[in-house]
């Protein structure tokens, strides 16, 4: 009877400990593809399961209750996991929790409902977002200007601004691609779409659509927009109302005193800036430092500094700064990143390139919700040009230029605590 006791309590035991394990998944330098492991997170808050951010400690790791289906995918797509105890989990929460540590553990409980904005035609230049979160497996669907237009933004947590121009210049591409199919293709969707859609031409129907994503914004919603998309928005926010076009892009001449009608009340991240009005030349305003940093940034020094938060009192930027680098390698774009004269004094600067004096990753709140800026076009392709073939993200599972996109995308799933600053 004593020892069928003891085999009962042992059984007892094992069965305990079976339900008590956790998984950490960590997402240091031992983290085998940094990138699918944000996609392990998104599918287990799929199923309806607590995921935990445990902020600064590891690079940013996860913390989940275990269970055998969650492993098996981490198995299936390579994600570096560790299987720990109910009491090893409860002792490095208990770690992070010291106040003179800075560490804090962020709940995550719903996936976010993902949308970018991308035109239905194919364009000839690949998109970092979609190939970051097709590569981690994290599901999206493709939005453009009608649907926004018949009120779809509102059936979503985060969006993403395609490379995209919001100003109706058709990417400033004029003067040099003018001939090619593509761009006469471009040019021909966007007139038909804006006719359908009631606008007289692209750039009204661009300003309508910046309005209405403004408004979800205000409203809650969670933006984030990298290279030209950045700029060319806020450009379009501020001119709202005035005729920004010269006439080979709208057919009527812009009004030349388009700079001083500028409204910067109304932008997220700029103030007094100025418009490139010349169609021959590759830019919208003085806000990209594209040109400016010529001679004095070479790749071989270009990079930016992230920013240390403190992740108990500021736990937003903490969140999206999570990596395990600080010094991310730089890449250009159309927009490359964003001169600090022009950005505004209540915006956070969380990555800049300080000998060149120019910010790289941005952040801000605007009404209930909140936006982020991220300069440049790929973060592993230093200088993608048009009709270069999309990065292979298998080659560079631990990218941290690749990770701050995917640390916006869990972002709007955290409980996020208010500011104690």
């Amino acid at each position: 009877m004593k020892l069928k006791t003891i085999l009962s309590l042992l059984v007892l035991l094992v069965v305990f400990q079976a339900k008590a394990l956790y998984l950490l998944i960590p997402m240091d330098d031992t983290q085998k593809d940094h990138l699918k492991a944000y996609g392990i997170a998104y599918w287990t808050l799929q199923k309806d399961v607590e995921v935990k951010w445990l902020l600064n400690y590891r690079g940013g790791s996860f913390l989940l209750q275990h269970f055998p289906e969650i492993e098996n995918e981490c198995v299936i797509r390579g994600v570096t996991f560790e299987t720990i105890a109910d009491a090893q989990a409860s002792a490095i929460l208990s770690e992070i929790a010291r106040p003179e540590v800075n560490q804090d553990a962020i709940s995550m409980t719903k996936a976010p409902k993902i949308a970018v904005y991308s035109p239905p035609n194919k364009q000839p230049w690949d998109d970092a977002v979609t190939l970051v979160l097709t590569y981690a497996e994290i599901d999206y669907d493709v939005i453009y200007d009608e649907e926004i237009l018949d009120g779809k933004l509102a059936d979503y947590d985060w969006l993403h601004l395609h490379h995209e121009d919001f100003t109706g210049q058709h990417g400033k591409f004029w003067r040099t691609y003018q001939h090619m199919p593509w761009y006469q293709q471009e040019v021909k969707i966007n007139n038909e779409l804006a006719q359908k859609l009631g606008f007289l031409k692209v750039s009204e129907m661009k300003s309508f659509v910046t309005r209405e994503i403004d408004k979800y914004v205000l409203n809650g919603g969670f933006l984030f927009a990298m290279c030209a998309a950045t700029d060319t928005y806020d450009i379009s926010l501020a001119a709202e109302g005035v005729d920004i076009c010269q006439p080979m892009f709208d057919g009527d001449s812009m009004d030349p005193d388009a700079d001083e009608k500028l409204n910067f009340q109304h932008t997220c991240a700029f103030e007094n800036f100025h418009l490139e009005k010349s169609p021959n030349v590759y830019e919208f305003s003085d806000i990209d430092a594209t040109e400016s940093r010529r001679n004095k940034v070479v790749r071989e020094n270009d990079f930016f500094t992230l920013f240390e938060f403190s992740a108990k009192w500021d736990p937003i930027p903490t969140m999206l700064c999570q990596n395990h680098r600080n010094l991310i390698k730089g890449f250009m774009g159309q927009t490359t990143a964003y001169r600090k004269e022009v950005v505004k004094p209540n915006v956070l600067v969380m990555g800049e390139n300080k000998p060149a004096h120019e910010a790289r990753y941005i952040h801000g709140e605007k009404g209930k919700g909140f936006w982020t800026f991220y300069g440049g076009h790929d973060p592993e392709d230093y200088q993608h040009l048009i009709g270069d073939p999309p990065t292979d993200l298998s080659l560079h599972p631990n990218s941290p230029g690749y990770r701050l996109i995917l640390n916006n995308i869990l972002f709007p799933a955290a409980k996020k605590k208010k500011r104690k600053t």
